[in-house]
């Protein structure tokens, strides 16, 4: 009785997660993400399986990279069952309707360069809005932490709270018939975050695949990132500057809105303006408000009195002509806007108007994917090309990696100590020196825990059994 897993994304990269797990007849998909960097060219080749023959889409949770080729999914022929928490279905659909419409907007750019310039025309969006709508149709199943779920064929499957986002879980997979046992990490979170719970630890299993994004170093402890935080608010101010945090709107920004308001309400943060200038993310801060049954003890309590996320400093700039006001603003202002790495979205605005200004600061608090704007930033570029101008990178720039909502190596390490005798081990969605760092200090911690530990290539298809 065969068990195979393709590793179609995520693979030596850390962007565009998609495994194939095939348990007889019946086919798994778990994430269909979005490339992204360096590896985004990927998305424009075909499935390297047949959509049609997909029974069951598991989606770990609503980050693009992780759910972002959903609609092409649907698009190429996918008629079966997708298996998500309530959150992440309700953040998805916002997320891909988002991506929908950057890649119309990204496209009628690139068409208009190409007529003036001569040049062959850009591929056509992945997808749109229609296409994405038309997938809302396949969220058929949404699940609980800790309940298990019966498939065809005789497969259970159990979500976990992975502690990464609202609604994260890592799945376990159990054939009932071989009783093997295959289990997907998903994104981990940081622990002792604000907002969600810390992760859960998986039960016994023959087979782990595990991310890496963080594998190779610690972050600072949550609180010592919030003091950095504040540290740079005050001396930014006192300079007379702005300061931009680039983030991205699930997650992050309602992290940092959190961390803000408790700032305010302990008197250390000074009078000024914070700016929420993300359509996503304000979108997405509702769906926290209507999910409070998934946050941690002390934020549940919080919201049994006020809401967490909000506070007299900030501003919810939906509308694109206040968005554009905020570019009057010189000094005293926190603008917190989308995307994250730089590759698009309103935080582009705002670098063109204060990148130069010696007195700004730009704080970065996510991974910065290879080929992105923002690793060019932090890996020290002088200068950067912005809207057809050549821009100085003058900002005092920050990295403040306790707001990463990925587990570091001590995480890493601490969820997968309790296991024992795993047959394989399976190293992803990481880059592959943090792999190679991480599979050498497992081997050397727990020479007798795993069998194997593995890293599997790109489109690389290993059988279990």
């Amino acid at each position: 009785m065969a068990i195979s897993i393709g590793f179609y994304g995520g693979a030596q990269g850390v962007t565009g997660s998609c495994f194939l797990l095939k348990i007889r007849e019946t086919q798994i998909l778990v994430d269909c993400g979005l490339f992204q960097g360096l590896e985004s060219e990927r998305n424009y080749l075909k499935f390297p399986f047949n959509p049609k023959e997909i029974h069951y889409l598991i989606l770990t949770h609503a980050h693009i990279d992780h759910c972002g080729r959903l609609p092409l999914l649907v698009k190429e022929g996918f008629q079966g069952e997708i298996i998500c928490t309530k959150p992440t279905s309700q953040i998805a659909k916002i997320m891909l309707l988002d991506a929908a419409k950057v890649m119309r907007e990204h496209y009628k750019t690139l068409y208009r360069k190409s007529i003036r310039k001569g040049l062959d025309l850009p591929p056509p969006p992945l997808y749109e809005e229609l296409d994405v709508i038309e997938s809302f149709n396949y969220f058929k199943i949404l699940v609980a932490y800790n309940t298990p779920l019966l498939l065809k064929d005789d497969i259970k499957i159990t979500f976990k709270d992975a502690g990464h986002i609202l609604g994260s879980a890592f799945v376990e997979i159990e054939d009932l018939k071989t009783h093997k046992k295959i289990t997907f990490s998903g994104d981990l979170g940081n622990k002792n975050k604000p907002i969600v719970r810390d992760f859960t630890y998986p039960s016994q299993t023959d087979f782990l695949c595990i991310e890496t994004t963080y594998a190779d170093r610690n972050h600072k402890s949550f609180e010592e990132s919030k003091q950095e935080l504040l540290q740079v608010i005050l001396e930014t101010f006192e300079k007379g500057g702005n300061v931009l945090i680039p983030t991205f709107a699930l997650e992050r920004a309602q992290e940092i809105t959190y961390v803000l308001r408790e700032f305010y309400e302990e008197g250390k943060l000074p009078r000024c303006q914070v700016f929420l200038d993300s359509p996503l993310a304000i979108k997405a801060t509702r769906i926290f408000r209507d999910n409070p049954e998934f946050y941690d003890e002390e934020a549940f309590k919080i919201f049994t009195k006020k809401d967490p996320f909000d506070f007299p400093y900030l501003i919810f700039t939906e509308d694109v002509e206040e968005s554009k006001a905020i570019n009057n603003v010189k000094s005293g202002a926190i603008i917190i806007a989308g995307n994250g790495t730089l590759s698009g979205g309103r935080i582009l605005h705002h670098l063109k108007n204060n990148l130069w200004r010696k007195e700004c600061s730009l704080v970065f608090v996510g991974f910065q994917p290879k080929g992105t704007l923002g690793r060019k930033i932090v890996d020290k570029a002088e200068k950067i090309h912005l809207f057809g101008e050549e821009i100085p990178v003058n900002v005092s720039i920050y990295t403040i990696n306790g707001f990463s909502s990925h587990a570091g190596q001590n995480e890493l390490i601490d969820w997968i100590s309790k296991l024992e005798e795993v047959k394989k081990l399976f190293l992803i969605h990481g880059e592959p020196k943090k792999m190679e760092i991480f599979k050498n200090f497992v081997e050397e911690q727990f020479k007798e825990k795993f069998e194997e530990i593995y890293i599997p290539s790109y489109e690389e298809v290993v059988q279990l059994s």
